[in-house]
Parts: C-alpha cells; structure tokens; sequence
C-alpha cells in the first residue's frame, strides 16, 4: 500500500521582503524609497515637535508661577531669561522691551499710542509663536493625504508590469509569471498606509496641541494687557 502515498513537493508561502524589494522594477524600488523617506521623516518630525511641546509646557508652567508670584515686572524680566523654551516667556519679554521703549518715547507718542504699540507688539509676537509651533506639523499632514496614493501609483504601475508578461511568455501557467510581480507591486500600498496611519494620528495630535499653546499665549496676553492698561491710564 505505499505506492498509494504520494509524495508531493513542499512549497513555502510568503512574501520574501528583500526578494519584492530587489526584484521590483526600478519604478516600484523608487516608490518605496519616497514613502521610507518621508515615514522617516514624519517619524523625526514626530519625536522632535514631542519633546519640543514637552519642554514648552514645563518652562510654561514654570514662567507663571513665577510670573504671577513677583510683584515686579523688571524682575520679571530678569528671570525669564531662565525660561527660552517657554512661548509665554518670548511674549513676555518682548512686550516688556516694547513698554520700555514707549516709556521712553512717550512725549512723542502719547500714553494712548504707548499702549496701542504694546498692544501691536503681543499680537505680532503671538502670531511668531504660532508660526513657531506649527513649524514642520503640514508635512505630517501632507503625508498622510499622499502617501496612499504614492503608494497606490506604484500598485498600480508593477501590476501593468505584470500583465506585461503575460503574453511574451506562454509555457507555464500564467498565474506563476504574474503572482510574484503583483504581490511585489502591492508592498508599495501597504508601505504607503504604513506611513500615512502615523502621520495623520501625529498631525491631528499636534494641531490639538498648538491650539491649546496658542490659547495658553493669548490667555497670557490679555492678562498682561490688563496689566499694562492699568499701568497706563493711572500713571
């Protein structure tokens, strides 16, 4: 009864990374060295604008603290120099150098146009800051709309490779000739949804992120308006 055992030949499945990458066409290699490069680049983006709001919070948080515990804005000014990684501190400073050089001028400008300068100053420098932070954030974004579809591009170009071969050769079975290249040509959509997914979870992360900064800096800024107001009108 052993002649009734066939042996049939073993065959692995799977796709062999290396073996899709080297033996794509020099058009898919070049589609998935743009979605690599730009995965690596929002991956970079995504590590440093963490730290980078990170180290903002804190010398935010530290800078009120000290702020609204002095009685004394020169000392104020002073002391935030020990802040540079504080937006809230930038504006600070910024609007102090600007109410000192009113002080100075005010015979020319008048207290109301002291005032209105200072004002003009915060508003710049908010807008900086929000520049600032928003520094890097739409290559995310812009990433996370194209990288799918640079994805599907190379998709779609290694499968018409693939057919290609179809009738150049007609031994074998034709599943066989064109199974390699399509699943070759189908890493590129699944690299570009690898590098989309991370980006836009980072992106929508981060647009929430500067929009409570920014309303930490405008809260700041009224504050501090306020302030100055009071310093103007009683003066």
């Amino acid at each position: 009864m052993n002649w009734l055992i066939a042996t049939a030949p073993t065959k692995t499945y799977g796709i062999d990374l290396v073996e899709a990458l080297t033996e794509s066409s020099l058009m898919v290699q070049s589609v998935l060295l743009v979605l690599v490069l730009m995965s690596l680049a929002c991956w970079f983006i995504i590590g440093f604008k963490w730290f980078q709001f990170l180290r903002a919070a804190k010398a935010n948080q530290k800078f009120l603290e000290m702020f609204w515990g002095s009685r004394k804005l020169d000392k104020v000014f002073e002391d935030a120099s020990q802040f540079p990684s504080s937006p809230v501190s930038r504006v600070f400073q910024e609007a102090y150098k600007e109410m000192v050089r009113v002080k100075k001028h005010e015979a020319e400008g008048g207290m109301l146009s002291g005032f209105e300068n200072v004002e003009r100053t915060l508003r710049r420098v908010r807008q900086e800051e929000l520049t600032r932070s928003e520094r890097m954030i739409p290559f995310l974004g812009t990433t996370g709309s194209t990288a799918p579809f640079i994805g599907l591009f190379g998709t779609v170009w290694g499968i018409v490779e693939a057919f290609d071969l179809i009738p150049r050769d007609t031994g074998g079975s034709i599943l066989d000739k064109v199974a390699g290249p399509m699943a070759h040509a189908l890493i590129a959509t699944a690299v570009g949804l690898l590098a989309a997914i991370p980006a836009v979870m980072a992106y929508n992360w981060f647009v929430r992120k500067i929009k409570v900064a920014h309303a930490e800096v405008d809260g700041f800024s009224s504050e501090f308006l306020n302030i100055l107001h009071r310093h103007f009108t009683n003066k």
